[in-house]
């Protein structure tokens, strides 16, 4: 492996929306060719201890393998003539290493295609941001995990088809998004350790140019990335690649879901809970300053206050929440790109497999920040308990008629209770009389014996979460249990 970690060419935020699209590790243009590069080396390294190429090739080429030494657009612009940067870069790549060691230089590309260089390159950026968005995605997970046993008792009501229901805990709801992110976590661990793998076949995927000794240089190659080496080459079955991605693409399941929930409760006139300034504590997963959004540019002495509007000085908006969903309704249809590319032709795709590094690296891009902006959003979450309390009071009752169903059911049958419950309820919402004055003057409600004192018991929100507290422990174990298997 190369010596030179400032090699990796990770590019945080240097684009106009990068700030928003790219808040963990950026993968651009000179990752890829970092990348690229990287494979391009490790072939020379993997020849060399295969006995093919001449001994100090691996370290010659691995010497001028460095991002730096290239120009990614006038490659861009050689690209055109090929349909690929490869050859150009093989071409520069032989000439760099043949200026101090001319037979080194002819290790370089040796056996490969142009694909081979890129589906590596493609692994080894995947792996960058898996084990990015995976840092990330654990601090985030880990915060959810302290606001769930924090709030386990924290009532709020809860809102079905966006009204309300039933009265919960924030404690399960914060279990939820726990849950999500702990099984997204799985997911992209699985991923990275099992679907990574190295792309080496060859003009048409039989490595006949390197005879007998093509396999042992696959498996060298491998061993020299640290990528699994797979049982053949994989040029026209692309589920390594849709893998990866459908992994990224649960990532951003897992944050929308908790974004939108936080732009939900966060409106002003529900304002159960509100983003937080940034959190300089975030554990980083894609480079310093994280959390903070990175250095500031110089100058930035007149820039806007965070969440705020260029129109409206008094908003407040859910900045975190809404990159978050930003990154995550791009993802479905980059990923669809990706599955639809996946029928290729014969030994070598017309267009398909070009069509997907675009898609892919954006995928990358956009789980990795979702991941990073979540990460941040969970830890600086304000959650107003009074208002919680508050909200589910103002419903006069009305979410606790379940109950109070149930509890005429015994008496007066399931049918009847369920309509003299439905006919207070709609008498209640149209008089704005409370729910429980007009149970207990309900003569079908007295002349049953139900007294008032039943009646203010089970509208009592408290009384009434079920299951709340042992699904939050429920979920705090088995993020726990997750913890502790990574030890």
């Amino acid at each position: 492996m190369p010596d030179d970690q400032g090699q990796r060419m990770t590019e945080r935020r240097g684009t106009l929306f990068g700030g928003v699209f790219s808040r963990g590790l950026r993968l651009g243009d000179e990752a890829w060719l970092q990348a690229m590069l990287d494979a391009e080396a490790g072939l020379a390294r993997a020849l060399e201890r295969a006995g093919i190429a001449a001994a100090g090739s691996g370290a010659a080429v691995t010497r001028a393998a460095a991002a730096r030494n290239f120009d990614a657009a006038e490659l861009g612009e050689l690209a055109a003539l090929t349909g690929n940067p490869v050859p150009g870069l093989s071409r520069l790549l032989t000439r760099a290493v043949a200026e101090n060691d001319e037979k080194a230089a002819r290790a370089v590309h040796r056996g490969a295609t142009s694909q081979d260089i890129i589906d590596t390159a493609a692994m080894l950026l995947a792996r960058q941001a898996m084990d990015a968005a995976i840092a990330d995605l654990e601090t985030a997970a880990d915060r959810a995990a302290a606001l769930a046993d924090a709030h386990s008792g924290t009532v709020m009501i809860g809102r079905t088809l966006l009204q309300q229901a039933v009265p919960v805990t924030f404690g399960v709801t914060a279990a939820g998004w726990l849950s999500g992110l702990d099984s997204a976590l799985a997911g992209l661990a699985a991923a990275r350790d099992q679907r990574l793998a190295v792309q080496f076949g060859g003009a048409a995927g039989t490595l006949a140019s390197l005879g007998d000794r093509g396999p042992r240089v696959a498996a060298l190659l491998a061993e020299e990335l640290g990528l699994a080496s797979p049982p053949l080459p994989w040029h026209t079955e692309r589920l390594r690649l849709i893998d990866a991605a459908a992994a990224m693409a649960r990532v951003t399941a897992a944050t929308g879901k908790i974004a939108r929930d936080v732009t939900l409760l966060a409106q002003t006139e529900v304002g159960e809970i509100s983003e937080g300034p940034a959190d300089n504590s975030n554990k980083p997963g894609g480079g310093p300053g994280l959390a903070a959004g990175g250095p500031k540019p110089a100058g930035n002495e007149g820039a806007p206050r965070r969440g705020g509007s260029s129109a409206m000085p008094h908003k407040n908006n859910p900045v975190a929440s809404v990159a978050v969903l930003g990154c995550a309704r791009q993802v479905p249809g980059l990923l669809a790109t990706l599955v639809a590319s996946a029928e290729q032709e014969h030994q070598r795709a017309a267009g398909a497999w070009h069509a997907e590094w675009q898609p892919f690296t954006e995928i990358l891009n956009l789980g990795g920040s979702a991941a990073a902006w979540t990460a941040e959003l969970l830890g600086g979450l304000r959650v107003d308990k009074a208002r919680m309390s508050a909200n589910l009071t103002a419903a006069g009752g009305l979410p606790l008629a379940e109950r109070v169903t149930s509890l005429l059911a015994g008496v007066l049958g399931g049918p009847r209770a369920h309509d003299v419950v439905a006919t207070a309820a709609a008498k209640s919402v149209s008089s704005g009389i409370p729910l429980r004055d007009v149970l207990t003057a309900a003569p079908e409600i007295t002349e049953a014996g139900i007294g008032a004192g039943q009646i203010e018991q089970a509208l009592d929100p408290a009384g009434y979460l079920g299951a709340a507290r042992e699904f939050v422990a429920a979920a705090l174990r088995a993020h726990e249990s997750r913890d502790n298997s990574k030890n």
